[in-house]
């Protein structure tokens, strides 16, 4: 990954040095579209600029994984403690009793102690790869310390008296909750995440918080909660949620999210997805998510055509290069050239085992062969993709529903198999 360090106005990239012509940090912040709100811009500005901001940023633990939809907020800690702000990372324990109603339409399912706790450990294992978090560059904290041993009566007394009801029900976080039934329950999140706000700056010096656009009315209630109580202000930054070019938030596929952890989305599943974003997207993605010069992605605007292509190369190996080192980047980049661009090594490319009990007489169909490959849920999905003429085997479509292959000829020479664009396997017998 190209590193980027602030050094006296001047731009270090992979061991040079470059001006960055009259760009603070906050201009970069914008130039790469990463702001959508802010509480008072000219003080974040002076912070932030300069050092100054000691920042939160709240991760629920819902899963035992941070997704695509996190990365941003990882990434955005990374540039601010590159110039010397220093981040605090929420693992939020104790909120993830009660369950964040923003942005769902359902309430979310209730987790034990122990699965919180485990979810929080693979967290902060994940953060590490972004994170600083040696002595005085970044801490690391769980809301579970405070919140979980508040005493409620006396909490409602100092804490909810602050809160006007009237105001918290036009928030937008709980508007299209309300359809449907908000449970009480979920109406104290607001309180909650305002109350970390407040315990953060008490405990910590905390001056800032960051999140999605999504959090603006919770953020409010902290920095608004904190003038109350104690007379300072505090401020809040809202990041751009990240969006594909029609309208829906990056980051899922049809099996689901795009997971950080390597076992639960591969690398090479992780580069594939970045590769395969759309042209209008690509862009976009290398301006928010990379560590590329803003003035070299600015020179990728206008490329077009097979160019496009290659910004899509650039954009999978940066970001898988980030989340999983150069060595898991480079074997992705290998296996994607070998099976789309005919040259590369097939070493890294995903691969099936077929194993001698499903081989009938001695052969096997290729709808067993899809299904056992994982490439099809059922022999009746491997069909309707066979007769719809998205399958090939090493290069050649197949159209035979009852097309069979011996061991020997899945073992003679590289078997791939191909459903569409973007789903192949290399097939090994035993």
């Amino acid at each position: 990954m190209i590193g980027v360090k602030e050094d006296a106005g001047f731009l270090m990239i992979a061991g040079t040095m470059k001006r960055r012509e009259h760009m603070t940090l906050y201009d970069e912040l914008v130039a790469r579209g990463l702001i959508a709100q802010v509480t008072d811009e000219e003080e974040i500005k002076e912070m932030i600029n300069n050092g100054k901001a000691v920042f939160y940023i709240g991760f629920d633990p819902t899963a035992d994984s941070l997704h695509v939809g996190h990365f941003m907020a990882l990434c955005l800690m990374k540039r601010l403690q590159d110039a010397g702000n220093k981040p605090i990372a929420l693992i939020g324990g104790g909120t993830g009793y009660i369950g964040d109603p923003s942005g769902r339409t359902d309430m979310r399912s209730m987790m034990t102690k122990e699965t919180i706790e485990h979810n929080c450990e693979c967290f902060k294992k994940q953060m590490s790869r972004f994170i600083d978090f040696s002595e005085g560059k970044a801490l690391m904290v769980n809301n579970a310390d405070w919140l979980l041993d508040l005493n409620y009566v006396e909490f409602i007394r100092d804490v909810g008296a602050c809160f006007s009801v009237n105001n918290m029900l036009r928030a937008e976080c709980y508007k299209q909750r309300m359809e449907k039934g908000l449970s009480f329950l979920e109406f104290n999140y607001m309180i909650m995440q305002s109350y970390d706000f407040l315990a953060l700056y008490e405990r910590y010096g905390c001056n800032m918080q960051f999140g999605g656009d999504d959090q603006w009315s919770n953020m409010l209630g902290g920095t608004n909660l904190i003038r109350r109580k104690l007379g300072k202000d505090a401020y809040a930054m809202t990041i751009t949620l990240l969006m594909n070019s029609e309208g829906k938030k990056m980051g899922k596929t049809q099996k689901g999210a795009v997971w950080l952890d390597p076992n639960k989305t591969t690398p090479f599943e992780f580069y594939q997805y970045w590769r395969n974003v759309a042209d209008a997207d690509v862009l976009k993605c290398l301006r928010m998510l990379t560590f590329l010069p803003i003035e070299q992605i600015d020179e990728m605007d206008q490329w077009e055509g097979s160019q496009l292509n290659r910004a899509k190369e650039i954009l999978a190996y940066e970001l898988t290069n980030l989340v999983h080192g150069e060595e898991e980047a480079k074997k992705a980049e290998e296996a994607a050239r070998a099976l789309f661009a005919g040259g590369g090594s097939s070493e890294n490319m995903p691969t099936a085992t077929l194993t001698d009990d499903q081989f009938v007489n001695g052969s096997i169909d290729i709808l067993g062969v899809m299904v056992a490959a994982g490439m099809a849920s059922s022999r009746s999905e491997a069909r309707r993709a066979v007769e719809q003429g998205g399958v090939s085997v090493k290069g050649e479509k197949v159209t035979d529903i009852k097309a069979s292959y011996t061991k020997d000829m899945i073992g003679a020479e590289e078997f791939i198999v191909k459903k569409g664009k973007k789903s192949f396997k290399k097939i090994v017998v035993e």
